[in-house]
């Protein structure tokens, strides 16, 4: 297995159980303020994109910009994300019946750690990207059959064709290195070197679980300012 949805996950999902054993309640504040940070830091790379291509910040373009789309390798295992459109107006509904990071988060028996994720990603990449936009997720598949994802006024219609900027596409490599670098930089600053310890401690529960050669590949990004498109 190569750098993935479900490999994006596990680090999430490691990172909250080793914050919330070590430092409990606030540990799930420090992961879910982690969370919206590396979420933020996704949506103002696509907002430069966007904005030096002289486009604006509407959800279009924060569609068109976003900077995943599912891997062969989860497509093939049939685990890719399945959404159903519930409405265009005047708000854009999306209704999720599959994904791969709810997948994992289940093999990992971490469901805790998926409602706190899950609740705040979208949300936040959204207000990386235009604050004015009101992106909600008033549910998920952590506790729903389905998720329900909102946009409010979103301006979409179902004749509108939105093709993926590729050139802003990040691989999984990249967006796995994202993750523990922003959640590293947010668990030392609140936990100092105790922190730290904590991050050192998902890098390694990364390594056992897909070999030490991935493990250095996520520590090789350590100068990567992740704030520039």
């Amino acid at each position: 297995m190569g750098f993935n949805e479900m490999t994006h996950a596990f680090l999430a999902a490691r990172y909250y159980i080793r914050l919330t054993e070590q430092f409990g309640d606030r540990g799930r504040e420090a992961f879910i303020h982690g969370i919206q940070y590396y979420g933020s830091q996704r949506g103002r790379r696509m907002a430069q994109r966007a904005i030096r291509d002289g486009k604006p910040l509407t959800y279009e373009n924060y569609c068109r910009y976003g900077e995943w789309v599912n891997t062969e390798e989860i497509k093939a295992m049939g685990a890719a994300n399945r959404v159903e459109i519930g409405g265009y107006d005047p708000d854009y509904i999306m209704n999720i019946y599959s994904c791969p990071w709810f997948a994992q988060f289940q093999k990992m028996g971490a469901g805790e750690a998926g409602k706190a994720y899950c609740s705040v990603l979208d949300a936040s990449i959204s207000r990386g990207f235009n604050p004015d936009i009101r992106y909600e997720v008033p549910q998920t598949l952590h506790t729903h059959d389905h998720c329900v994802q909102i946009v409010r006024n979103a301006g979409l219609t179902p004749e509108m064709k939105i093709e993926k900027y590729m050139p802003g596409v990040r691989s999984f490599e990249y967006h796995c290195a994202h993750t523990f670098w922003s959640l590293r930089e947010v668990s030392e600053g609140i936990f100092g070197d105790e922190g730290v310890k904590a991050s050192d401690a998902v890098l390694e529960d990364f390594a056992k679980e897909y070999g030490r050669e991935m493990a250095d590949t996520i520590a090789g990004y350590k100068d990567t300012n992740f704030n520039m498109a």
